[in-house]
């Protein structure tokens, strides 16, 4: 198994001006990332994870709505990325890191725990019944929980400032899934390689549906031999019809604009 070195973790968190202490927390990430009997993700060696984990989750900061946010959602989060990392990098800002399978739940608790995590709530639930909890309530709850760190207040509809999404769905799914969750002014970010034109076409057209704009994609290199990646940008410019989502795997069986 590859190692990192901690000059290496050094670096990378000064590429991204990142807070003191985030290198260690990167190491202790990667420790126990590669420690884990139940990972839940084919790379845990730390020499290809601090690149196809941390790098490419960190990419996102290139994105000027992440630096300033209070709230994000990771949407079908996996063993935790790119959630933990950016929860590294944004320690005032609250994560909810939303997985259905709950194995993979206790994966992303284990290893926000062992990155000494504060800022980190992993949720078990279907990303569309989490979008249909809370509305004004969860609204409240998040500003109470940044007032007073209480944590289990916090979460739902159109409670968060911006979404995170990697491999998890086409396009159209996945603004079907933000959209609730994002408040007006709220911002989808979804890593994508080169998806052809009839998938841009598609979730743009359901953005339309669900509130959303798509904006322009931004092309990143997150480390050497990357290649065609992009995040695909969406802004929440309406509410969110209330119909949306529809129940638990009709999103991903019928999208919206195919």
């Amino acid at each position: 198994m590859g190692t990192v070195s901690r000059e290496t973790l050094v670096e990378l968190a000064a590429e991204h001006q990142l807070p003191a202490g985030a290198a260690d927390q990167f190491a202790r990430l990667l420790e126990a990332l590669a420690a884990e009997p139940d990972p839940h993700t084919t790379v845990s060696d730390p020499a290809r994870a601090v690149d196809v984990h941390l790098r490419d989750s960190l990419v996102a900061l290139a994105v000027p709505a992440l630096r300033h946010v209070a709230t994000v959602v990771d949407i079908g989060s996996g063993a935790g990325f790119p959630g933990l990392p950016l929860a590294v990098a944004l320690p005032a800002a609250r994560f909810d890191l939303v997985e259905s399978a709950s194995r993979k739940t206790a994966v992303i608790g284990r290893l926000a725990a062992a990155a000494e995590l504060a800022n980190v709530r992993a949720v078990h639930a279907r990303v569309e019944e989490w979008a249909r909890t809370g509305d004004e309530g969860a609204r409240r709850g998040v500003e109470e929980w940044a007032r007073t760190g209480d944590r289990a207040s916090a979460g739902g509809r159109a409670a968060y400032d911006i979404a995170t999404a990697r491999a998890v769905a086409p396009l159209a799914v996945l603004v079907e899934y933000a959209a609730p969750l994002l408040r007006r002014g709220g911002t989808l970010i979804a890593w994508k390689g080169s998806p052809d034109a009839d998938e841009v076409e598609a979730g743009s057209i359901a953005a339309a549906e669900v509130g959303l704009e798509a904006c322009e994609p931004l092309a990143v290199t997150p480390y050497s031999g990357a290649r065609d990646l992009h995040l695909y940008l969406y802004s929440k410019v309406r509410d969110t019809p209330a119909k949306f989502p529809r129940r638990p795997g009709m999103p991903a069986k019928r999208p919206l604009g195919a």
